[in-house]
């Protein structure tokens, strides 16, 4: 209940933005971000590109981060927002809900690619070092939308026949990647999905000890998560934004550490997310 008070306080100062405030009047870029870490851990770790964004845009831009996925796709379906940073699954529930494309996607340093790994991690002295030793055990996902906090883990075990409603004896929903890794380490759960490249930032920032955990699944790749834009955005103000995301470079960028820049994608790219969808049995627009 918290959550949802925060959520609508949140995009209740959205509304009460004038309209000689929004990007349509090129005074304000208003910029969406998901909650893969905390928020203030987000805000932070997102300066450098909202300062570059400015910048190269010579307009204000206005970070919102969401209490979750679902927060950013309404304020887009309500065009309170005009980008925003969403994750693969989140952008193909947004695109079917709301007018919004994907465009750009971030390359990181440290892995020169732009995909990423889901991966269901446990404590090592747990002993649980397979799938099977999960059954009847407590499970983290990240957030329903979330493509490797929950998404693909959970094609992968329907694909083995398996109901994780009814393989575990308990199934939360963390509410973030930070979240999940947390209640593994602290033994909240015995196992959570998470996505790789958050793993490897809370461990290089001391949070947990690698060595502490196993890594008793790894997915196939999924699509970075993308940079999108409204559709109905001025044409002129597209070519301003792409051009300001390629000319960042060096920076960094929430959980995926410095950045090599952002470079173009394209809705299609998502193609086998939707395709993951399908498997789950998921209708994309009832979601909504």
């Amino acid at each position: 209940m918290q959550r949802r008070r925060l959520l609508a306080l949140c995009l209740g100062a959205l509304a009460c933005l004038p309209l000689s405030q929004t990007a349509s009047a090129a005074q304000t870029l208003t910029v969406g971000l998901i909650p893969a870490e905390d928020s203030q851990s987000m805000l932070e770790n997102s300066k450098a590109v909202i300062d570059t964004l400015q910048q190269q845009l010579g307009m204000p831009v206005k970070p919102f981060i969401a209490t979750d996925y679902n927060g950013i796709i309404e304020a887009l379906r309500a065009r309170k927002l005009d980008v925003a940073y969403l994750g693969p699954f989140s952008y193909v529930l947004a695109s079917s809900v709301a007018n919004v494309e994907a465009f750009a996607v971030a390359e990181t340093k440290k892995s020169g690619r732009s995909y990423y790994k889901s991966l269901i991690i446990t404590r090592r002295d747990s002993g649980l070092q397979s799938l099977e030793q999960l059954k009847g055990r407590t499970m983290a996902f990240v957030d329903p939308s979330s493509a490797s906090g929950h998404l693909f883990p959970s094609a992968a075990l329907q694909k083995l026949n398996i109901d994780p409603n009814k393989y575990f004896a308990r199934v939360i929903f963390s509410g973030s990647h930070d979240a999940s890794i947390l209640a593994v380490a602290n033994k909240k759960v015995d196992a959570a999905a998470v996505a790789d490249r958050i793993l490897a930032a809370a461990v290089a920032r001391g949070v947990v000890q690698q060595a502490d955990l196993n890594v008793v699944w790894t997915s196939p790749d999924i699509p970075e998560s993308p940079m999108v834009w409204r559709r109905d955005l001025d044409p002129a103000l597209k070519q301003k934004i792409a051009a300001a995301f390629a000319s960042i470079k060096d920076v960094q960028w929430g959980d995926q550490g410095v950045l090599n820049g952002f470079v173009p994608t394209t809705d299609a790219a998502y193609d086998v997310v939707r395709d993951t969808a399908k498997i789950l049995k998921l209708d994309l627009k009832a979601m909504k």
